[in-house]
């Protein structure tokens, strides 16, 4: 489909699901998983780079990649985005807090201290459950103990 409307993109969220290191076991699924992988190789090795077609893949395990995915005119370029440090995980939870009815006293930056390595989805995922927490305590507001 991408060869007959180039110039195409292709994006492949979580691509670490079908490309994983390859390993001998005889569950179906992993077989399975197997066979989607060398098919993905199969394709990636037919596309010419003249065809106007891109590839792009996103994971957050690149460690577990199949180095075979991973080789030269394949995968050309690798781009990584590190987690937030100290101050963008702050900023982050100001975005995520702003709509939410906190309690006074709150301090986000403790908060963002406290989370250090935490992607940014992690960060925002602390502000959602901290709504759902007081959602359920019915609460009418976030205090530092739901997050």
């Amino acid at each position: 489909m991408a060869r007959e409307h180039a110039p195409s993109i292709i994006f492949m969220d979580e691509i670490d699901s079908i490309g994983s290191s390859r390993i001998e076991s005889g569950s179906g699924g992993d077989s399975e998983v197997q066979r989607t992988m060398l098919e993905l190789l199969n394709q990636l090795d037919g596309f010419e780079a003249t065809k106007n077609i891109k590839v792009i893949m996103a994971t957050n395990r690149i460690d577990i990649l199949d180095p075979a995915l991973l080789r030269p005119g394949r995968i050309d370029r690798k781009i990584e985005f590190p987690a937030p440090n100290e101050e963008a995980r702050l900023d982050i939870l100001k975005i995520h807090s702003r709509k939410m009815n906190l309690t006074r006293g709150i301090n986000l930056r403790k908060i963002a201290e406290m989370m250090p390595g935490a992607s940014g989805a992690e960060v925002k995922g602390v502000c959602t459950e901290a709504g759902m927490y007081a959602l359920r305590q019915k609460e009418s507001s976030c205090y530092s103990g739901g997050l």
